[in-house]
């Protein structure tokens, strides 16, 4: 027995190979004119030679030994295969790519008009809702006869069934035979058995039978030879399927196929087909009425029968389709029959889901004119007969309820609760929530309620007086929110605050009975700076203003603790108030050891501590051993917090008593440079360098060793950086210029001419500035005239 037979090549695949040799034989037989190069053909010129190489005998080797003989070149051969792939992919793209392509394999096919078998069914179906189209969609579903079952006793034999036929016991003999177009069977030695039409078991009696012909008795007792027959390999039957189906035509299938075999391989109902009436006729009559609803709704197979040869499948129209959409399992088409009822097209969806609102079902009607609105209750659902074209709609319930009442705020178990007897009035609802708690507000408490018109209502009433039956209990609606309101929540949140000298600063939470020693544990202590007497408390003023100021706003009191915070009378005594804030202060003579450093020509460089507030530089010189041999005191240099002070170290040892003498401060660092012997200098220079300190040299003299000034210096504005950090400038007065002293590690500085014209002399100015010189200079010599 053979199954249906797979694909033994690959159409799809090879094709635009196939197509691109078709194309170069056929370009050197002149198919396309004088367009001899690849990128000259357009998409339509390939796609219609695509379409002949379907159609052509020949090999692919063929056809490309023939293109290389007229001269096109592998790279021709590389560049047109790019484009036949690039057109397939596009085709395929822009063809009903949104739709569901299923490939049957496993099937020979053919039909009337095409005597050709093929080796695949392609269908080509757009995504469907209607209710079954997807199983004859799915490409994994497969409905292809089991060949491995024992064979059915009612199977009736046929021309080109083989049968196996076995002896054993005293004698041993095998026969395969054919069943032959006359419909008998061979078996050597014996006349023809005819078969055809008989049951596997009638055909097995009768072979037998003329078996005791060649082997005596049999399959008798007592004979001692026995015979089994069995089938083989099955004969092929031919099955006409028409009418609504996707690949109407005669197909080429095993004789153990069935119904549904036939079907998916025929693609299945197409849209307007029915899958509630596909007729099994056979000799011209109708042997069976397949509804597929019985297998895709129960998995019932009662009416898949075994096909035989010359069967006819017919899938009529549908006649009654319609939609449910909405709050159902599967909200599909469905196709209904004329004895059913609405009620069976909600099995057909699978039934409600969970949010349904099954009160009543939407319809939505044709009529001969127009559309029609219905509703369907309840009741009429199972007595509601559907007609072609309905829409039914499930809507979804309403996100509200019909029984429920809730309580919140100061009851132990606040939340929602049904409306019913029991729980119907506010004292039957706070006793269902466990009562209230301790810090409920008693005074006020309030009903929220929706109008008729859904406006909200408040309604407020004593929770005390009711809890104590002094007023009669209130009868609750649907939907009331009761909030009773604890005593915390009406005030403001109370806390006390703690700052200055200890562990753990900020606001903490007011309890009764605090006192100051208590929060200063709950401030994780004194810090180690801290003192104990002198605390200052600051509490608002509010009620009693006994002892106050006409304009104080505030009392300020101050205690002394314990510094171990022990328990005393004295301790009972300060307590908290809400709101209050402690300030810890910090002990008088508390002081952080001060480090200040010295380096560089000493004889003690390093870290120093300040031991009071009145030292200055000379007391850290003094700490440090004093200067060593070859300190250069001029050019010591002072920085604190990171900034250089310019100092000049020299002076203040011989003065101590100058303002430079710096009182020291946490910090402070002191540099003594080594006797420095060099002169820099630097900016709008010719050669900028350094040189040796020579004292009898001024600052031209080095301004000449370093070249001289470039055309951008400004001559009058040169000035000079001592090493102590101290600076001094070049001084003009008229036509006299003073440069500034040079003095050991100095630098001279040159900077370059300002671009700003802001800074430059008007014409006007400079003949003012002229003729002031010039009266200036008039004035002069008559003095000195007057003088002589």
């Amino acid at each position: 027995m053979t199954r249906f037979k797979k694909n033994t090549s690959k159409i799809f695949v090879s094709l635009p190979q196939l197509a691109f040799f078709l194309l170069l034989l056929l370009s050197t037989i002149n198919a396309f004119s004088q367009k001899t190069k690849v990128g000259d053909l357009t998409d339509e010129q390939v796609a219609a030679f695509l379409q002949k190489a379907k159609d052509s005998g020949m090999s692919e080797a063929q056809i490309e030994k023939a293109a290389i003989m007229q001269g096109y070149t592998p790279a021709d051969v590389a560049k047109m295969r790019e484009r036949l792939n690039a057109l397939v992919s596009k085709k395929g793209k822009t063809t009903n790519e949104s739709d569901i392509t299923v490939a049957r394999k496993a099937i020979k096919t053919k039909s009337n008009s095409d005597s050709t078998d093929t080796d695949s069914l392609k269908v080509i179906r757009k995504p469907s809702k209607v209710f079954g189209m997807s199983m004859f969609a799915s490409g994994s579903l497969s409905f292809e006869p089991d060949l491995r079952i024992a064979t059915p006793r009612n199977y009736q034999l046929g021309p080109d069934d083989e049968l196996n036929i076995d002896i054993f016991g005293n004698a041993l003999d095998n026969y395969k035979v054919k069943v032959s177009p006359e419909g008998t069977v061979r078996i050597l030695n014996l006349s023809p058995i005819y078969v055809n039409g008989l049951t596997i078991e009638s055909a097995s009696e009768r072979i037998v039978g003329r078996l005791r012909q060649l082997y005596q008795g049999i399959n008798m007792p007592g004979s001692g030879v026995s015979a089994q027959i069995t089938l083989g390999n099955v004969r092929s039957i031919k099955v006409t399927i028409t009418g609504e189906v996707v690949k109407p035509g005669t197909y080429t299938v095993s004789s153990l196929a069935t119904v549904f075999n036939a079907l998916y391989a025929a693609g299945g109902p197409s849209e307007n087909g029915s899958f509630r009436n596909i007729k099994v006729i056979r000799d011209n009559k109708i042997v069976r009425v397949l509804d597929l609803y019985d297998f895709l709704l129960r998995a019932d197979q009662k009416d898949n029968i075994r096909l035989q040869d010359q069967d006819v499948i017919r899938i009529a129209d549908y006649e009654t389709r319609v939609e449910i959409i909405g709050e159902v399992k599967r909200p599909m088409i469905f196709e209904v029959e004329k004895t059913e009822t609405l009620k069976d097209v909600l099995r057909f969806a699978g039934g409600f889901t969970d949010k349904a609102y099954t009160y009543t079902i939407g319809l939505r009607r044709n009529t001969a004119k127009e559309l029609k609105l219905l509703n369907i209750t309840q009741d009429e659902v199972s007595t509601f007969i559907p007609q072609r074209g309905d829409k039914y709609t499930v809507g979804e319930i309403l996100e509200r309820f019909e029984n429920r009442v809730q309580i919140n705020g100061a009851v132990f178990r606040s939340g929602e609760y049904a409306l019913e007897a029991g729980v119907s009035t506010v004292k039957e609802l706070i006793k269902k929530a466990e009562g209230l708690k301790e810090d409920a507000f008693l005074n006020r408490a309030t009903i929220n309620r929706q109008k008729g018109d859904s406006d909200p209502l408040i309604i407020a009433f004593d929770l005390g007086k009711l809890m104590k039956g002094e007023i009669d209990d209130i009868p609750l609606k649907r939907e009331d929110i009761i909030f009773i309101k604890s005593i915390k929540n009406l005030r403001e949140k109370r806390l006390i605050s703690i700052s200055g000298e200890v562990n753990k600063e900020g606001k903490f939470d007011y309890v009764d009975g605090l006192t100051l020693a208590d929060v200063i544990v709950l401030a994780n202590g004194f810090s180690e700076s801290a003192s104990y007497a002198k605390i200052e408390l600051a509490r608002r003023v509010k009620d009693d203003t006994t002892g106050l100021e006409p304009n104080q706003d505030v009392i300020i009191k101050s205690f002394d603790i314990d510094k171990d915070l022990k328990i005393s009378a004295l301790d009972a005594q300060i307590t908290i108030q809400p709101f209050d804030k402690i300030y810890v202060r910090k002990a008088p003579r508390y002081v952080q050891q001060k480090t200040v450093v010295i380096e560089g020509e000493v004889k003690f460089p390093g870290a120093f501590t300040i031991k009071d507030k009145k030292q200055r530089i000379t007391d850290l010189i003094e700490l440090s051993g004093g200067l060593k041999d070859g300190a250069f005191a001029k050019g010591a240099s002072f920085s604190r917090d990171s900034t250089k002070i310019a100092i000049d170290l020299s002076l203040i040892l011989k003065n101590p008593d100058v303002k430079e003498n710096l009182l020291l401060i946490q910090g402070d660092r002191l540099f003594i440079p080594r006797e420095l012997e060099t002169i820099k200098l630097t900016g709008e220079l010719l050669n900028p360098i350094s040189v040796p300190y020579r004292p009898n040299l001024s600052i031209r003299d080095y301004i000449s060793q370093a070249g001289g000034f470039t055309e951008k210096a400004a001559k009058r504005r040169v000035f000079v950086k001592y090493a102590n950090g101290f600076s001094d400038r070049t001084k003009t007065f008229l036509f006299f210029t003073t440069y500034p002293k040079v003095e050991q590690g100095a630098e001279i500085i040159v900077p370059a001419v300002d671009n700003d014209n802001s800074s430059k002399l008007s014409t006007a100015e400079k003949v003012a500035i002229l003729g002031a010189v010039s009266s200036i200079s008039l004035i002069a010599i008559n003095i000195i005239n007057a003088l002589k």
